[in-house]
Protein backbone atom coordinates (compact mmCIF):
# COMPACT_ATOMS: atom_id res chain seq x y z
CA UNK A 1 0.00 0.00 0.00
CA UNK A 2 0.99 3.48 -0.99
CA UNK A 3 0.27 5.61 2.57
CA UNK A 4 0.01 9.30 3.22
CA UNK A 5 0.06 10.43 6.69
CA UNK A 6 -1.57 14.21 7.60
CA UNK A 7 0.62 15.88 10.26
CA UNK A 8 0.68 19.60 11.36
CA UNK A 9 4.61 19.38 12.03
CA UNK A 10 7.23 16.63 11.35
CA UNK A 11 9.20 15.68 13.93
CA UNK A 12 7.68 16.78 17.35
CA UNK A 13 9.09 14.93 20.15
CA UNK A 14 6.11 15.31 22.45
CA UNK A 15 3.83 12.84 19.45
CA UNK A 16 5.81 9.78 19.46
CA UNK A 17 2.54 7.75 19.08
CA UNK A 18 2.38 9.60 15.67
CA UNK A 19 6.05 8.48 15.04
CA UNK A 20 5.14 5.07 15.90
CA UNK A 21 2.13 4.41 13.53
CA UNK A 22 4.39 6.01 10.84
CA UNK A 23 7.58 3.50 11.65
CA UNK A 24 4.87 0.55 12.22
CA UNK A 25 3.65 0.95 8.66
CA UNK A 26 6.98 1.01 7.05
CA UNK A 27 8.08 -1.86 8.74
CA UNK A 28 5.18 -4.01 7.59
CA UNK A 29 6.58 -3.28 3.91
CA UNK A 30 4.08 -0.25 3.14
CA UNK A 31 5.26 3.03 1.19
CA UNK A 32 4.86 6.34 3.35
CA UNK A 33 5.00 9.58 2.86
CA UNK A 34 4.55 12.06 5.42
CA UNK A 35 3.03 16.04 4.82
CA UNK A 36 4.38 18.25 7.36
CA UNK A 37 1.29 21.01 6.51
CA UNK A 38 2.12 23.57 8.81
CA UNK A 39 5.86 23.61 7.58
CA UNK A 40 8.78 23.01 9.31
CA UNK A 41 8.49 22.80 13.29
CA UNK A 42 10.99 25.69 14.88
CA UNK A 43 13.24 23.28 17.24
CA UNK A 44 14.57 20.12 15.36
CA UNK A 45 17.33 20.32 17.69
CA UNK A 46 16.46 17.14 19.66
CA UNK A 47 14.48 14.50 17.55
CA UNK A 48 13.97 10.96 18.16
CA UNK A 49 16.48 8.22 16.91
CA UNK A 50 13.57 6.53 14.41
CA UNK A 51 13.70 9.98 12.71
CA UNK A 52 16.84 9.04 11.46
CA UNK A 53 16.59 5.47 11.64
CA UNK A 54 14.03 5.03 9.05
CA UNK A 55 15.70 8.52 7.55
CA UNK A 56 11.78 9.75 7.86
CA UNK A 57 12.91 13.62 6.74
CA UNK A 58 13.79 12.23 3.61
CA UNK A 59 9.96 10.99 3.29
CA UNK A 60 8.44 14.48 4.58
CA UNK A 61 7.04 17.33 2.29
CA UNK A 62 6.68 20.06 4.10
CA UNK A 63 3.72 22.87 3.25
CA UNK A 64 5.41 26.66 3.61
CA UNK A 65 5.50 27.72 7.17
CA UNK A 66 2.67 30.21 7.71
CA UNK A 67 3.62 33.64 9.12
CA UNK A 68 1.98 35.01 12.40
CA UNK A 69 2.09 38.08 10.91
CA UNK A 70 -0.77 38.65 9.24
CA UNK A 71 1.15 41.31 6.95
CA UNK A 72 4.17 38.94 5.74
CA UNK A 73 1.57 36.52 5.89
CA UNK A 74 -0.18 37.90 2.45
CA UNK A 75 3.19 39.31 1.18
CA UNK A 76 4.50 35.69 1.70
CA UNK A 77 1.05 34.17 0.88
CA UNK A 78 0.33 35.87 -2.78
CA UNK A 79 3.64 35.46 -3.87
CA UNK A 80 3.98 31.60 -3.87
CA UNK A 81 0.11 32.16 -5.12
CA UNK A 82 1.61 33.43 -8.46
CA UNK A 83 4.38 31.51 -8.34
CA UNK A 84 2.38 28.03 -7.77
CA UNK A 85 -0.67 29.07 -10.16
CA UNK A 86 0.57 27.63 -13.32
CA UNK A 87 0.06 24.34 -11.49
CA UNK A 88 -3.16 24.06 -10.86
CA UNK A 89 -5.20 27.36 -11.52
CA UNK A 90 -8.44 26.68 -11.09
CA UNK A 91 -7.98 25.15 -7.89
CA UNK A 92 -5.65 28.06 -6.45
CA UNK A 93 -8.44 30.22 -6.71
CA UNK A 94 -10.56 28.38 -4.83
CA UNK A 95 -8.15 28.38 -2.20
CA UNK A 96 -8.76 31.68 -1.53
CA UNK A 97 -13.22 31.00 -1.37
CA UNK A 98 -14.01 32.98 1.52
CA UNK A 99 -17.67 32.12 1.43
CA UNK A 100 -16.56 28.47 1.30
CA UNK A 101 -13.32 28.00 3.49
CA UNK A 102 -14.42 30.73 5.71
CA UNK A 103 -11.83 31.20 7.97
CA UNK A 104 -9.50 29.09 6.72
CA UNK A 105 -9.54 30.89 3.41
CA UNK A 106 -9.18 34.29 5.33
CA UNK A 107 -5.87 33.36 7.67
CA UNK A 108 -4.30 31.96 4.49
CA UNK A 109 -4.14 28.41 6.21
CA UNK A 110 -6.36 26.89 3.00
CA UNK A 111 -3.49 28.59 0.59
CA UNK A 112 -0.27 27.08 3.03
CA UNK A 113 -1.78 23.73 3.46
CA UNK A 114 -2.47 22.48 -0.16
CA UNK A 115 0.39 23.64 -1.76
CA UNK A 116 2.54 20.68 -1.69
CA UNK A 117 -0.78 19.45 -3.38
CA UNK A 118 -1.75 21.27 -6.74
CA UNK A 119 0.25 18.33 -8.26
CA UNK A 120 -2.33 16.36 -7.93
CA UNK A 121 -0.95 12.94 -5.35
CA UNK A 122 -2.30 9.42 -5.18
CA UNK A 123 -2.36 7.45 -2.59
CA UNK A 124 -4.11 3.88 -0.67
CA UNK A 125 -5.12 5.36 2.30
CA UNK A 126 -4.53 9.00 3.42
CA UNK A 127 -4.20 9.17 7.62
CA UNK A 128 -5.19 12.30 8.97
CA UNK A 129 -3.52 12.72 12.78
CA UNK A 130 -6.00 14.51 14.30
CA UNK A 131 -9.83 15.35 12.57
CA UNK A 132 -9.00 19.08 12.31
CA UNK A 133 -6.38 18.11 9.88
CA UNK A 134 -8.80 15.55 8.90
CA UNK A 135 -11.09 18.84 7.43
CA UNK A 136 -8.32 19.46 4.78
CA UNK A 137 -8.05 15.95 4.01
CA UNK A 138 -11.45 16.26 3.02
CA UNK A 139 -11.51 19.78 1.49
CA UNK A 140 -8.16 18.26 -0.66
CA UNK A 141 -10.20 15.29 -1.98
CA UNK A 142 -13.24 17.30 -2.91
CA UNK A 143 -10.81 19.83 -5.33
CA UNK A 144 -9.39 16.89 -6.73
CA UNK A 145 -6.13 17.35 -5.44
CA UNK A 146 -5.33 14.02 -3.48
CA UNK A 147 -6.92 10.71 -4.11
CA UNK A 148 -7.25 7.90 -1.73
CA UNK A 149 -8.91 6.47 1.29
CA UNK A 150 -9.69 8.56 4.02
CA UNK A 151 -9.18 7.66 7.71
CA UNK A 152 -9.23 10.66 10.07
CA UNK A 153 -8.05 10.44 14.15
CA UNK A 154 -9.76 11.64 17.38
CA UNK A 155 -6.55 12.26 19.40
CA UNK A 156 -8.05 14.56 22.18
CA UNK A 157 -7.49 18.55 21.42
CA UNK A 158 -9.49 18.11 18.39
CA UNK A 159 -12.42 16.66 19.82
CA UNK A 160 -12.25 18.92 23.07
CA UNK A 161 -10.54 22.19 23.14
CA UNK A 162 -11.17 22.39 19.10
CA UNK A 163 -15.35 22.44 19.30
CA UNK A 164 -15.53 25.81 22.10
CA UNK A 165 -14.12 27.99 19.23
CA UNK A 166 -15.61 26.24 16.23
CA UNK A 167 -18.36 24.84 17.19
CA UNK A 168 -20.28 21.35 17.46
CA UNK A 169 -20.99 21.53 13.67
CA UNK A 170 -17.58 22.10 12.43
CA UNK A 171 -17.35 18.00 11.47
CA UNK A 172 -20.27 17.11 10.16
CA UNK A 173 -18.65 17.05 6.34
CA UNK A 174 -16.01 15.14 8.06
CA UNK A 175 -18.65 12.67 9.14
CA UNK A 176 -19.99 12.27 6.10
CA UNK A 177 -17.01 12.44 3.71
CA UNK A 178 -14.24 10.08 5.52
CA UNK A 179 -13.87 6.79 4.96
CA UNK A 180 -13.22 5.49 8.34
CA UNK A 181 -12.37 7.02 12.06
CA UNK A 182 -10.13 6.21 14.71
CA UNK A 183 -10.45 7.18 18.35
CA UNK A 184 -7.53 6.46 20.48
CA UNK A 185 -10.03 5.61 23.60
CA UNK A 186 -14.02 4.89 24.79
CA UNK A 187 -13.68 8.61 26.14
CA UNK A 188 -13.06 10.81 22.65
CA UNK A 189 -14.72 7.79 20.48
CA UNK A 190 -17.87 8.42 22.79
CA UNK A 191 -17.72 12.10 22.23
CA UNK A 192 -17.35 11.64 18.34
CA UNK A 193 -20.67 10.07 18.38
CA UNK A 194 -22.35 12.45 20.17
CA UNK A 195 -21.69 15.16 17.56
CA UNK A 196 -23.03 13.20 14.64
CA UNK A 197 -19.90 10.74 13.93
CA UNK A 198 -21.60 7.32 12.75
CA UNK A 199 -21.00 4.41 15.51
CA UNK A 200 -20.44 2.01 12.64
CA UNK A 201 -17.43 3.98 11.50
CA UNK A 202 -15.47 4.77 14.20
CA UNK A 203 -12.98 2.25 16.22
CA UNK A 204 -10.87 2.63 19.62
CA UNK A 205 -7.31 2.11 18.11
CA UNK A 206 -5.76 3.17 21.13
CA UNK A 207 -1.95 4.81 20.93
CA UNK A 208 1.33 1.91 21.69
CA UNK A 209 4.25 2.05 22.60
CA UNK A 210 7.19 -0.39 22.41
CA UNK A 211 7.23 -2.35 25.36
CA UNK A 212 10.50 -4.16 24.65
CA UNK A 213 12.05 -0.53 25.15
CA UNK A 214 10.86 -0.28 28.81
CA UNK A 215 12.16 -2.83 30.95
CA UNK A 216 10.22 -4.07 34.17
CA UNK A 217 11.18 -3.83 37.84
CA UNK A 218 9.98 -3.86 40.96
CA UNK A 219 9.90 -1.10 43.04
CA UNK A 220 11.23 -1.25 46.78
CA UNK A 221 11.45 1.09 49.74
CA UNK A 222 15.28 2.57 48.75
CA UNK A 223 18.25 1.91 50.68
CA UNK A 224 19.39 5.68 51.02
CA UNK A 225 15.31 7.01 51.81
CA UNK A 226 14.80 9.27 49.27
CA UNK A 227 11.78 8.78 47.47
CA UNK A 228 12.26 9.60 43.74
CA UNK A 229 9.36 10.74 41.84
CA UNK A 230 8.49 11.84 38.55
CA UNK A 231 6.29 13.46 35.89
CA UNK A 232 7.00 13.54 32.33
CA UNK A 233 5.10 16.27 30.25
CA UNK A 234 5.12 19.22 28.22
CA UNK A 235 5.04 22.24 31.32
CA UNK A 236 1.42 23.43 29.99
CA UNK A 237 -1.93 23.45 31.70
CA UNK A 238 -3.85 20.28 30.13
CA UNK A 239 -1.10 18.33 32.16
CA UNK A 240 -1.30 19.24 36.02
CA UNK A 241 1.92 19.87 37.07
CA UNK A 242 1.45 22.74 39.48
CA UNK A 243 -1.48 20.65 41.58
CA UNK A 244 1.88 18.03 41.96
CA UNK A 245 4.19 20.60 42.79
CA UNK A 246 1.62 22.04 45.77
CA UNK A 247 0.94 18.52 46.63
CA UNK A 248 4.93 17.54 47.37
CA UNK A 249 5.26 21.04 49.68
CA UNK A 250 2.70 19.52 52.25
CA UNK A 251 4.23 16.16 51.79
CA UNK A 252 7.74 17.18 52.60
CA UNK A 253 6.51 18.12 55.64
CA UNK A 254 6.63 14.80 56.83
CA UNK A 255 8.90 13.22 54.32
CA UNK A 256 11.30 15.50 53.54
CA UNK A 257 13.52 12.91 51.59
CA UNK A 258 11.80 13.12 48.40
CA UNK A 259 13.09 14.02 44.93
CA UNK A 260 10.54 15.27 42.92
CA UNK A 261 11.97 15.30 38.64
CA UNK A 262 9.20 16.76 36.30
CA UNK A 263 10.93 15.97 32.61
CA UNK A 264 9.48 18.68 29.88
CA UNK A 265 9.60 21.90 28.98
CA UNK A 266 7.23 24.78 27.64
CA UNK A 267 5.01 27.87 28.42
CA UNK A 268 5.02 27.48 32.15
CA UNK A 269 8.54 27.07 32.98
CA UNK A 270 8.89 30.31 34.30
CA UNK A 271 5.98 29.98 36.66
CA UNK A 272 6.84 26.73 37.60
CA UNK A 273 10.30 27.81 38.58
CA UNK A 274 8.38 31.01 40.59
CA UNK A 275 6.14 28.39 42.41
CA UNK A 276 8.96 26.28 43.60
CA UNK A 277 10.60 28.88 44.74
CA UNK A 278 7.53 30.81 46.99
CA UNK A 279 7.11 27.17 48.23
CA UNK A 280 10.33 26.91 49.50
CA UNK A 281 10.89 23.45 47.84
CA UNK A 282 13.87 23.77 45.43
CA UNK A 283 15.76 21.09 46.92
CA UNK A 284 13.05 19.04 46.09
CA UNK A 285 11.73 19.82 42.90
CA UNK A 286 13.78 19.54 39.14
CA UNK A 287 12.77 21.32 36.31
CA UNK A 288 15.05 18.97 33.86
CA UNK A 289 13.93 19.96 30.88
CA UNK A 290 13.54 17.62 27.29
CA UNK A 291 14.97 14.89 27.72
CA UNK A 292 15.58 11.69 24.77
CA UNK A 293 13.97 8.63 25.62
CA UNK A 294 17.01 6.70 26.65
CA UNK A 295 17.44 9.67 28.72
CA UNK A 296 13.83 9.22 30.06
CA UNK A 297 14.42 5.61 30.95
CA UNK A 298 17.49 6.19 32.70
CA UNK A 299 15.57 8.93 34.61
CA UNK A 300 12.48 6.43 35.54
CA UNK A 301 14.61 3.44 36.37
CA UNK A 302 15.87 4.86 39.59
CA UNK A 303 12.50 6.27 40.31
CA UNK A 304 9.47 4.92 42.56
CA UNK A 305 6.00 6.60 42.04
CA UNK A 306 4.62 8.50 38.63
CA UNK A 307 2.29 11.35 38.60
CA UNK A 308 0.60 12.17 35.66
CA UNK A 309 -2.19 14.81 37.26
CA UNK A 310 -3.93 15.85 33.91
CA UNK A 311 -6.77 18.54 33.88
CA UNK A 312 -9.20 19.99 31.74
CA UNK A 313 -7.66 23.09 30.56
CA UNK A 314 -9.72 26.30 30.03
CA UNK A 315 -9.88 25.92 26.40
CA UNK A 316 -11.29 22.61 26.88
CA UNK A 317 -8.41 20.63 26.25
CA UNK A 318 -8.51 17.16 27.58
CA UNK A 319 -6.05 14.11 27.31
CA UNK A 320 -6.14 10.53 26.39
CA UNK A 321 -4.25 7.91 28.17
CA UNK A 322 -1.30 9.30 27.86
CA UNK A 323 2.06 7.34 26.31
CA UNK A 324 4.15 8.96 29.44
CA UNK A 325 1.89 7.10 31.71
CA UNK A 326 1.87 3.83 29.75
CA UNK A 327 5.69 4.31 29.73
CA UNK A 328 6.24 4.22 33.56
CA UNK A 329 3.59 1.72 34.18
CA UNK A 330 5.59 -0.79 31.26
CA UNK A 331 8.44 0.22 33.84
CA UNK A 332 6.45 -1.43 36.89
CA UNK A 333 6.41 2.05 38.94
CA UNK A 334 3.03 2.81 40.60
CA UNK A 335 0.97 5.84 39.30
CA UNK A 336 -1.13 8.41 40.65
CA UNK A 337 -3.26 9.96 38.30
CA UNK A 338 -6.59 11.99 37.49
CA UNK A 339 -10.30 10.82 36.74
CA UNK A 340 -9.78 12.99 33.50
CA UNK A 341 -10.76 12.12 29.66
CA UNK A 342 -9.14 8.53 28.74
CA UNK A 343 -6.93 8.02 31.36
CA UNK A 344 -9.74 5.93 33.55
CA UNK A 345 -9.27 3.19 30.38
CA UNK A 346 -5.44 2.76 31.19
CA UNK A 347 -5.38 2.97 35.10
CA UNK A 348 -7.46 1.08 37.40
CA UNK A 349 -7.54 2.47 40.64
CA UNK A 350 -6.35 0.58 43.27
CA UNK A 351 -5.22 -1.81 41.29
CA UNK A 352 -1.80 -0.05 39.05
CA UNK A 353 -1.87 3.03 41.19
CA UNK A 354 -5.09 5.83 41.95
CA UNK A 355 -6.72 8.04 40.70
CA UNK A 356 -7.83 11.31 42.01
CA UNK A 357 -9.89 14.28 41.08
CA UNK A 358 -8.73 17.03 38.68
CA UNK A 359 -6.60 20.24 40.31
CA UNK A 360 -7.28 17.97 43.88
CA UNK A 361 -4.06 19.19 45.30
CA UNK A 362 -5.34 17.40 48.74
CA UNK A 363 -6.20 14.08 47.03
CA UNK A 364 -2.65 14.24 45.25
CA UNK A 365 -0.52 15.07 48.65
CA UNK A 366 -3.13 12.31 50.65
CA UNK A 367 -2.43 9.44 47.94
CA UNK A 368 1.44 10.40 47.29
CA UNK A 369 1.71 10.27 51.48
CA UNK A 370 -0.43 6.97 51.48
CA UNK A 371 2.27 5.38 49.26
CA UNK A 372 5.41 5.57 50.70
CA UNK A 373 3.59 4.69 54.01
CA UNK A 374 3.33 1.37 52.29
CA UNK A 375 5.83 0.33 50.05
CA UNK A 376 4.38 -3.18 49.68
CA UNK A 377 2.00 -2.13 47.69
CA UNK A 378 4.57 -0.67 44.89
CA UNK A 379 5.66 -4.13 43.39
CA UNK A 380 2.03 -5.10 43.40
CA UNK A 381 1.00 -2.30 41.62
CA UNK A 382 3.88 -2.34 39.29
CA UNK A 383 3.47 -5.60 38.15
CA UNK A 384 -0.49 -5.00 37.39
CA UNK A 385 0.58 -1.43 35.15
CA UNK A 386 2.95 -3.67 33.22
CA UNK A 387 0.00 -6.24 32.49
CA UNK A 388 -2.50 -3.54 31.28
CA UNK A 389 -0.21 -2.01 28.84
CA UNK A 390 0.88 -5.53 27.27
CA UNK A 391 -2.55 -6.41 27.16
CA UNK A 392 -4.34 -2.71 26.01
CA UNK A 393 -1.03 -0.74 24.16
CA UNK A 394 1.82 -3.37 22.76
CA UNK A 395 2.84 -1.19 19.73
CA UNK A 396 3.28 -4.33 18.22
CA UNK A 397 -0.25 -5.56 18.40
CA UNK A 398 -1.84 -1.69 17.37
CA UNK A 399 0.47 -1.51 14.36
CA UNK A 400 -0.47 -4.64 13.29
CA UNK A 401 -4.25 -3.97 13.56
CA UNK A 402 -3.41 -0.37 12.01
CA UNK A 403 -2.63 -1.85 9.29
CA UNK A 404 -5.05 -4.74 9.13
CA UNK A 405 -7.60 -1.74 9.16
CA UNK A 406 -6.09 0.02 6.46
CA UNK A 407 -6.12 -2.95 3.89
CA UNK A 408 -9.76 -3.17 5.07
CA UNK A 409 -11.10 0.26 4.08
CA UNK A 410 -9.11 -0.17 1.21
CA UNK A 411 -10.71 -3.11 -0.23
CA UNK A 412 -14.26 -2.86 1.68
CA UNK A 413 -16.41 -0.61 3.25
CA UNK A 414 -15.02 -1.57 6.54
CA UNK A 415 -17.41 -1.00 9.95
CA UNK A 416 -16.63 -1.21 13.32
CA UNK A 417 -18.38 -4.76 13.36
CA UNK A 418 -17.10 -6.09 10.32
CA UNK A 419 -13.55 -5.61 11.51
CA UNK A 420 -14.18 -6.92 15.02
CA UNK A 421 -15.50 -10.05 13.80
CA UNK A 422 -12.29 -10.17 11.52
CA UNK A 423 -10.19 -10.05 13.93
CA UNK A 424 -11.80 -12.29 16.70
CA UNK A 425 -11.62 -15.00 13.55
CA UNK A 426 -7.73 -13.87 12.90
CA UNK A 427 -6.84 -14.55 17.09
CA UNK A 428 -8.59 -17.69 16.94
CA UNK A 429 -6.85 -18.97 14.11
Amino acid sequence: MKVAFFVAHFPVLSEPFILNQIVGTIERGHDVDIYSLDGRPQDTSKVHPLVEQYQLIERTIYAPTRPTNELWRWVKGVSLLLLNFYKNPSVCLQLLNTTRYISQAKSLKMLYRALPFLEKKSYDIIHCQFSTLGVFGVWFRQLGLIEGKLISTFRGSDISKFLPKWGEQVYQNLFQETDFFLANCEFFKNQAVALGCDANKIHVHGSGIDCSKFFFQSRYFPDDGVIRIATTGRLVEKKGIEYVIKAIAKVVKNYPNIEYNIIGDGKLKESFEQLISELNISQNVKLLGWKQQKEIVEILDKCHIFLAPSVTAQDGNQDAPVNTLKEAMAMGLPVISTRHGGIPELVEDEVSGFLVPERDVEAIANKLTYLIEHPELWEKMGKAGRARVEEKYDMNKLNHELVAIYQQVLHSQLTTQSFLKTQLISSKN
